[in-house]
Formats: C-alpha cells, sequence, structure tokens
C-alpha cells in the first residue's frame, strides 16, 4: 500500500489560527532552515506570537517533520511527544 499524497491546504482549508500567525508576515526561510542552520530568528518571532498554542499543537497533531513550528524545532517536537507518551 502506498502512502498517501499529502496535499497543502488551501486558503479556505487553512486552520484559522494560521492567519493570525506572526510568521505568516515573515521571512518563511527562517523557518525552515537548511541543516544545522540557526533556529534562533524563529523561535525569536514564535516567543510573542499570540497563536504559538495552537501552533505548536497542530504540528503535534499533523506530525510535521521540519521546521519550526509554535516556537520548537523538529527535534524539540520528537523529545515532546516521547515525554507525553
Amino acid at each position: 500500500m502506498s502512502e498517501p499524497v499529502l496535499l497543502p491546504l488551501t486558503e479556505a482549508e487553512a486552520p484559522e489560527w494560521q492567519e493570525r500567525a506572526l510568521c505568516a508576515q515573515t521571512d518563511p526561510e527562517a523557518f525552515f532552515p537548511e541543516k544545522g542552520g540557526s533556529t534562533r530568528e524563529a523561535k525569536r518571532v514564535c516567543l510573542s506570537c499570540d497563536v504559538r498554542g495552537d501552533c505548536l499543537e497542530y504540528a503535534l497533531a499533523n506530525d510535521e517533520r521540519f521546521g519550526i513550528w509554535g516556537g520548537l524545532s523538529e527535534r524539540e517536537r520528537r523529545r515532546l511527544k516521547k515525554q507525553a507518551v
């Protein structure tokens, strides 16, 4: 059985909180750094974002494996999920 293909959400399907996210108003490359690249700028933006909790919840529920979501890196989200089990 093949893996399902995930298509990007259209604006109509995107969660409402994404419209208020500060990352939507900044350089997206900061949130998806190259391997070993700095996450400092993205995390700084996340610290003052009103929807940080919604973002992290979304990333955990949808198993987002890349980028900074809710102020956490991929590695930090994996650690958080392991602690929850």
